[in-house]
């Protein structure tokens, strides 16, 4: 008989969103009346197509795959030049900041890189997660062994939490214990909330003080609107010494069904093997990439190229300035019930308080089973989330209108 993974016994209860689907699919089979009124305000997954310049660039790369003079079989697998060279120039270079083509790994999208960098790192590590927190950081960290079992409260033995809260604003403290390996997301996900280039600045020394390498998703970068917040950590000196960073076209190129993303690996940063041995990650994560994939497809990258060009920067902000409007109109129809409202200023999530007394999941089967409107329950990102639900502004315009419509109905009848 064949062994498995017997770490997959440790993850708790059901992934949060299969969970969320699997009452929404009761929901609907209760009440088959009702199933085309569903409003999802749940996952984040955009609903405004391709933007044209995009579609115009895979078009053709369709035709260059259909003649034997431009076609194209397997690829770099860390990327074709011609992308990993858009994407430096820029979203680094022209910014000034110090990112080469080469440090450049182009990935079917930030939440499977996510995943991934652990096949380049060590079990000894001492692990940092915000709370709440994407679930995936955790899922993956127990998937591998890296935790003990999940406690009473929800949480893993063997992973140190970092609460982020409404009193600090939802970025984590610095930590007093040293720490390996530290998971940040900003701006985040779930609640929306974005860092300063200060704070970003206080986690860099720390990390370079501790020999720690920062994890860092920037999924929802382009949605920032403050030249004055940090869009990468390679903005902030010292960076290309302890973080990797993840990129998502997802969001910003609507690519959430195309998939693809890249990850930044310096060069110059390191790490040590359990007797001392110092290694170049851009290497192994190179290894890596050349061992277990073929890359991304030839039709994708030259879609996710076309997002560089004039007409597609113009294009996918414009996008992007729908589902910030999107936000913003729920974070007001949220505040205009009495609701304490955080993020959707400069990212696509609204975190909002539940009524007092109410928990989160009460919230979440309240709004679905009397409103028919599918939201994020805030306790499944974490313990810190418990009494929030996340709100998506990645519906269309009009669906927004009809949750804010419905919305202002839900304080009277939860109280």
């Amino acid at each position: 008989m064949a062994y498995v993974n017997a770490n997959y016994q440790k993850l708790a209860g059901a992934y949060l969103f299969r969970e969320v689907d699997h009452r929404v699919t009761e929901f609907c089979d209760q009440n088959p009346s009702k199933k085309d009124k569903l409003l999802r305000c749940g996952i984040g997954d955009v609903t405004e197509p391709l933007v044209p310049a995009v579609v115009t660039a895979m078009h053709s790369a369709v035709d260059d795959q259909g003649r034997g003079s431009t076609f194209h079989g397997y690829g770099p697998p860390t990327g074709y030049p011609f992308l990993r060279e858009a994407i430096a120039q820029h979203e680094f270079q022209d910014r000034g900041i110090d990112i080469d083509a080469q440090e450049i790994f182009v990935s079917d999208g930030s939440k499977g890189d996510c995943a991934s960098i652990l096949d380049i790192l060590c079990h000894e590590n001492r692990i940092a997660i915000t709370d709440p927190v994407y679930p995936v950081y955790v899922d993956t960290n127990v998937m591998l062994g890296h935790t003990g079992s999940v406690g009473e409260n929800g949480q893993y033995a063997g992973l140190t939490y970092l609460p982020a809260t409404a009193e600090n604003r939802f970025v984590p403290d610095i930590p007093s214990v040293p720490l390996d390996l530290i998971y940040l997301c900003y701006p985040n996900n779930p609640t929306g909330e974005t860092i300063t280039r200060a704070q970003l600045e206080a986690w860099v020394a720390y990390a370079l003080d501790h020999e720690a390498i920062i994890l860092y998703d920037v999924a929802y970068k382009d949605f920032i609107r403050d030249d004055s917040l940090p869009k990468s950590i390679y903005e902030i000196p010292g960076a290309r010494q302890c973080a990797i960073e993840f990129h998502s076209f997802s969001k910003s190129g609507g690519f959430t069904g195309v998939r693809c993303g890249f990850t930044v690996c310096p060069k110059e940063l390191t790490g040590k093997t359990v007797d001392g041995t110092k290694l170049v990650l851009h290497d192994m994560w190179n290894r890596r990439w050349s061992t277990k994939s073929n890359g991304v497809s030839y039709i994708v990258q030259r879609g996710a190229e076309a997002l560089y060009s004039k007409a597609g920067q113009t294009q996918a902000t414009a996008i992007i300035d729908k589902y910030l409007e999107n936000g913003r109109l729920l974070r007001q129809g949220c505040e205009s019930l009495g609701l304490t409202v955080y993020g959707a200023q400069h990212s696509p999530y609204v975190w909002a308080a539940c009524p007092e007394g109410v928990s989160s999941w009460e919230m979440f089967d309240e709004m679905l089973n009397t409103h028919q409107i599918i939201v994020m329950p805030g306790s499944g990102f974490g313990s810190c989330g418990e009494g929030y639900i996340r709100i998506s502004a990645f519906p269309s315009a009009e669906v927004v209108a009809e949750v804010v419509n419905r919305m202002s109905k839900i304080s009277s009848n939860i109280a």
